[in-house]
């Protein structure tokens, strides 16, 4: 889902376009992807919410406001540590195995929302 070519970010350092993108610009291609295989978008939220300590009124806000993904990351309440136990390849990336700590979040994520569209249970994809 998370684009993989680069860009230039202000000041001239290299990222990647993702990034950039706002986050809200992705949120309903997440959930398009899990309702299409029947599961729903509250379940999308509360992966993103175990993912990112975001309270649901918070990730409505954030999703709102249209803050970019290094942002909404970056402003997170508390990443669950329990994330570093995603493993596996998502759009042909190894995601532990990325290592560039922001493009690893977002992959993180992408991975998830992957399990979820391919019917894990909530328990799986929660690492519980």
């Amino acid at each position: 889902m998370a684009g993989q070519q680069a860009g230039k970010q202000a000041g001239g350092q290299s990222g990647h376009r993702i990034f950039r993108m706002a986050f809200a610009s992705v949120y309903p291609a997440y959930v398009a992807k899990a309702e299409k295989k029947g599961r729903t978008k509250g379940e999308v939220d509360e992966i993103i919410r175990w993912h990112t300590g975001y309270s649901q009124a918070q990730l409505d806000a954030q999703i709102a406001v249209g803050v970019d993904f290094e942002t909404f990351f970056a402003e997170a309440p508390a990443m669950n540590p329990a994330r570093e136990l995603i493993t596996g390849v998502v759009c042909g990336v190894r995601v532990e195995a990325v290592e560039d700590p922001l493009m690893r979040e977002i992959r993180y994520l992408d991975k998830l929302v992957d399990e979820l569209a391919k019917g894990k249970t909530m328990g799986k994809i929660l690492r519980g």
